[in-house]
């Protein structure tokens, strides 16, 4: 009996583990300027750290040079709406100012930042200029079931494209399976996002995702095809 109360201890001290000590051990451990690496177990980390935090959250952008807003907090009924969210104001997102969950904003520097940056420079040969996307908030279930997508509390984003320096702009919807240098770069910036984000949906994964990648922070990790995928999750987004 003791055998198992302790395993059971241990197992809830692992929990908690989990749950709480990359908040506690990440704020005062790391620098927002390294929003632009993308270094394995530490960027799960650093995003754990603003998880459920949004002051530290809202800080480290701000002490990175993120321009945003903070969005008061809204609520819509059927589990859509947002808390603790904020309005990306400046480069390189079009439209300008998407309202995301702020944990989302970090998560999006950093693939910025530490992913599609460098892929630009070894793909395309040029430097980023612009991301599309179609938009982060959108009060809806997930596709074919009855629960709200990670987009009904903005806590994902669509992104549709890419700008550069040189040459045209890039297409997921035309691009993707041009094959060459600009197919290269979509799939490098694709799977760049599994190491970042919790589901990464793109034109692999089904037709109503042809045009897009789909990126949002939901607790579970769903990534097929790339690289630094986990715990698989079938449920359509």
């Amino acid at each position: 009996m003791r055998a198992v109360t302790l395993l059971l201890l241990l197992a809830l001290a692992g929990w908690a583990g989990l749950r709480y000590l990359p908040g506690l051990l990440v704020r005062p451990g790391w620098t927002p300027a390294e929003l632009a690496a993308v270094d394995g177990p530490a960027t799960a980390w650093k995003i754990a750290s603003v998880r459920d935090a949004p002051a530290w959250c809202r800080k480290v952008l701000a002490l990175d040079g993120i321009a945003f807003e903070p969005v008061a907090d809204r609520a819509a009924g059927g589990g859509c709406g947002w808390s603790g969210a904020v309005q990306l104001t400046g480069a390189p997102w079009s439209p300008r100012g998407p309202v995301m969950t702020c944990p989302l904003a970090v998560a999006l520097t950093i693939w910025e930042r530490g992913v599609v940056r460098p892929a630009a420079h070894v793909h395309l040969r040029s430097n980023l200029t612009r991301i599309d996307h179609y938009g982060t908030y959108s009060c809806r279930p997930i596709a074919g079931t009855a629960r709200p997508s990670e987009h009904a509390r903005a806590n994902a984003i669509d992104i549709a494209g890419f700008a550069t320096q040189r040459g045209a702009p890039v297409s997921v919807r035309a691009d993707w399976q041009s094959g060459g240098d600009r197919a290269a770069f979509l799939r490098s910036v694709q799977d760049g996002g599994c190491a970042i984000f919790g589901t990464i949906l793109g034109p692999a994964y089904n037709a109503a995702h042809r045009d897009h990648f789909h990126f949002d922070m939901a607790n579970w990790h769903y990534c097929p095809g790339g690289p630094g995928r986990a715990v698989a999750y079938s449920q359509r987004r």
